[in-house]
Formats: C-alpha cells, structure tokens, sequence
C-alpha cells in the first residue's frame, strides 16, 4: 500500500509518501516470475562470457586471418578495445538507468551489443576489429548496471545472495558455447580459418536477439518508479505480481507497518547529493567495492584473454583444439557460484566474500609458481586453473553483488558503473595488454610476474573486505543502504 503524506515544505515536483512496496516484495517466496525474471535479463553474464571466450579461443585463426593478422600484442589490444568499451558504456548507460529507468536502458544496451558484434563478423582490418570490439563491449558494459540492479530489486532479501551469485556463474555457460563454437566453426571441415572466426561472433548476435524477444514481458522495477514520483505505476506492478502468487495457492502474510517507508519522490537524484554519497558519506564503501572490483577485474581478464596464449605458445595446444580446453575450466567456475553461493546467505557476505578471494590469490601463486618450473602439462595446468577459478568466480560475483546492495537505490546503477568502470579500467585494461606483452617474451619468468601481480591484488581485495565489508546477508536493500529520499 502506498499512501501520499502532506508536505508542505517539500518543492512542488516532490511527492512525500508512505510505502510498504519494497518489504511486500522481499516477502514474497520464489516463484515463476522470478525464474523468468533471472533467465531473461541474467542471460546477460552468458553473453559476456561467449565474446570473452570467442576473442580467445579464436586468436590463432585471428592471427591467421588474412584481413586482420593480429599479433600477440594486437590480441592484448583486441582485448583492452573490448574492456574500454564495457567502462565506457557502463559508465554512459549506468548514469541514463538511473535518470530513465532500468527497462528502457536494458532494451538499448542489448540493442547495442546485438549490432556491435554482428559488425564485429564483417571486420576487414585490424582498426575495424578494434572499434567494433570497443562497441560491444560498451553494450556489455552498460548492461551489467542496468541488469543487475533491476535482479537486486526483485530478488527477496533471504534469496539475494545466492541468487547473484548464480546468475554471476552463468558467464561461464556463455564461455563452453563459446569454445564449442570456436571448435566446431574453427575444424576446417566445417568452416575453418576466416570464414570460421567470422561465424562465432556472428552466433552472439543470434542469441542476442532470441534475449531481446524474452526480456518483451518484463515490467519496470517499482522501486525505481517510487523514487521518481510514480508510486502508482508501482503499485500496479507490484499487485500484478502478488496476484500470480495467489493464483498458485501462495498465502502472502500483511507487512508489518514498521516495515513501511517514507519516501520522497523526485524526478531525478541531483548530481551534488549523488557524488556526496559516493565518494563522502560512503566513503569506504566506494573503497571496498572499488579494491574488489578492480583486483578481480586484473585476475579474471589477464588470465582469461591470454589463456589461449599461453596454451598455444608454452604447451603447444594448436588453436583450433584450445576450446577443449576452456570447457573443464568453464565447469569449474560455473560451479563456484553454484556451490558456494548459498553460504554467501548462511554464513555470511564478509566471511565468504573475503575467504575466496584470499584462497584464490594464494592458489594461483602456487600454481604460477608450478609454471614458472615447467612442472605442469597442458592438462594438468587446466586442472589447477580449474580449481582456482572454482573459488575466484564466486569471489568475482561476490565483488559485483557488494556494489549492488550497498548503495543507495537512487544511485545503485551508476555505482555498479563507477565502480565497475574504474575497476575494470585499472585491472581489465592493463591486464589483457601486460600479459599480451609477458607471453610475447616467450619467458616463463616473465609470465610467472603477472601471475603474482593478480595473486597480490586478490589478497589484497580479501583484507579489505574482512576489516570493511558489509554484512548485508538476508537483509532488505533498504535497511543496508537508506534510500537517499528517504524521509
């Protein structure tokens, strides 16, 4: 029930009211609508992980295609287009999802993303890759500020945690289409060579558009539409979903008045107040996000853009067989979310949060280290990365899923923007480009460094979120982080 309070000190554009909207969502148990829900806007993460994937597993045809001939460094360079890109755009769609509305925003980046990489298909040169590479990954880019805010809103507080952390893992089902694509488009009896490579970006437009089709049904998020003066388009929202709980024999108990909200509705959040709570009021916040979303940008990218590299020049994968490969791996990181995700509910967000991102930096030292002998083979060396990123995927999810409910839902999407954008910057940037140049030494020392360097940061991002984390498990978004028109 939302009801409109006086307030006469209140601007005329404003609207004081009362709400119990949000807590009549939390209540709800899992239901039909909310499986839709993550299958049609959590699909996202499996795009990502397909292009990631593809711009790997097919480097060598890349580098053999007769219009790009890409070099190791261009690789590195292919893969710092696509994550500038994803900055750029989160940072540009992340500030118009809280300004125009997540639905509308959802719509456009996918459009972006579904036109970009169709493009990316037709490249004929080296800059051509590059600019279309750049532009999907701005449509990736602001997805993710879009899509995972509008999860977080949904998604009752007791099922938040597991919930993310499972859509997170979902990167990786992208990831094993992905190499089954590049193998079976890359077997020369197939299509093979330029033709093949060409067909793998082609087939993420495909499934962008089937997504685009399934996300038609989808309403706004009412929380949004209460904080921009439109608490009965929320309220109608909200009722619609409860009445398909009933219909299915669910009993929803009334919601506590001390659950209710006062809120005051505008028309937008004014930048002075959303920079202040950013970088002032929640100040370590923004450090904590940032330290975590930054050390697992480095790790995962580095690792995983070159991962073909590293395959093919030290263990002698031929690159249409590297896909083979990305399969165990890809098992191993979709099942840390999977597995490990409940806990982030039970035992709690700074506990799990901070042992997995220790564990995963302590693992890739020894495993780095095994490299640098020359002690492993090319499937013994999948199997450790298998389990290392069996424990640094649920750590990366737990970073996005921090930033998420523990900002303000005024600003939540150009948070998840900021900080996905510094923090991908600084780690998704440098990393593809440093380790492009590491393997281009041919020296197992050298790629032994960057190994450490992505182990530190992770031991670092596991630190500060022990000292600094929330504990925002089973929690309403609201009671972790106040509404700023909340009065």
């Amino acid at each position: 029930m939302t009801s409109a309070l006086p307030s006469p000190q209140a601007p005329h554009a404003e609207r004081v009211y009362e709400t119990d909207l949000p807590a009549r969502l939390d209540r709800l148990p899992w239901g039909r609508f909310h499986t839709l829900l993550v299958i049609a806007l959590g699909i996202t993460w499996l795009l990502d992980g397909l292009e990631v994937t593809l711009a790997g597993s097919v480097a060598g045809a890349l580098k053999d295609s007769p219009a790009l001939r890409l070099s190791n460094a261009g690789i590195g360079l292919a893969g710092g287009a696509y994550i500038a890109g994803a900055v750029i755009g989160a940072l540009f769609f992340g500030w118009l999802a809280d300004r125009l509305g997540r639905r509308k925003l959802f719509f456009i980046t996918l459009i972006v993303y579904v036109g970009a990489t169709a493009a990316t298909a037709f490249s004929w040169s080296l800059w051509s890759f590059l600019a279309f590479r750049f532009l999907t990954g701005a449509g990736i880019g602001g997805e993710y500020s879009a899509i995972n805010s509008t999860i977080q809103e949904f998604t009752p507080a007791r099922f938040r945690g597991w919930v993310d952390l499972a859509i997170n893992g979902t990167f990786w089902i992208g990831a094993a289409l992905g190499a089954m694509a590049s193998v079976l488009l890359l077997d020369a009896s197939v299509a093979g060579g330029d033709l093949g490579w060409r067909l793998c970006f082609g087939l993420g437009a495909a499934l962008g558009l089937l997504i685009l089709l399934m996300r038609l049904w989808l309403p706004e998020s009412p929380r949004w539409l209460l904080i921009h003066n439109q608490p009965d388009a929320a309220t109608r929202i909200v009722e619609d979903i409860e009445q398909r709980f009933r219909k299915h024999g669910h009993r929803l108990a009334p919601v506590p008045p001390e659950q209710r909200l006062r809120l005051r509705g505008r028309d937008h959040t004014p930048l002075r107040e959303v920079l202040h709570a950013l970088f002032s009021r929640l100040r370590r916040r923004a450090l904590v996000g940032m330290t975590l979303l930054t050390s697992q940008a480095f790790f995962y990218n580095a690792i995983f853009f070159t991962y073909a590299l590293v395959l093919s020049d030290f263990y002698g994968v031929p690159s249409e067989r590297v896909g083979w490969y990305i399969l165990p791996f890809a098992l191993g990181n979709f099942c840390g979310p999977l597995l490990l995700g409940r806990l982030f509910d039970v035992i709690g967000r700074r506990i799990m949060i901070s042992s997995t991102y220790i564990l995963s930096g302590v693992l890739l030292l020894i495993s780095g280290w095994l490299f640098r002998q020359g002690l492993l083979d090319a499937t013994q060396q999948t199997v450790a990365w298998m389990v290392i990123f069996f424990f640094a995927s649920a750590a990366a999810s737990s970073a996005y899923l921090t930033v998420a409910e523990t900002f303000p839902l005024e600003i939540r999407a150009l948070a998840i923007a900021v900080f996905y954008a510094f923090g991908t910057g600084l780690g998704g940037i440098v990393g593809p480009l440093l380790f492009g140049q590491l393997i281009e030494s041919a020296s197992r020392e050298n790629v032994f460094i960057g190994y450490a360097i992505g182990a530190v940061l992770m031991l670092a991002g596991g630190v500060v979120q022990a000292v600094w984390g929330v504990a925002a498990e089973r929690k309403s978004l609201e009671s972790v982080a106040a509404p700023l028109s909340q009065v």
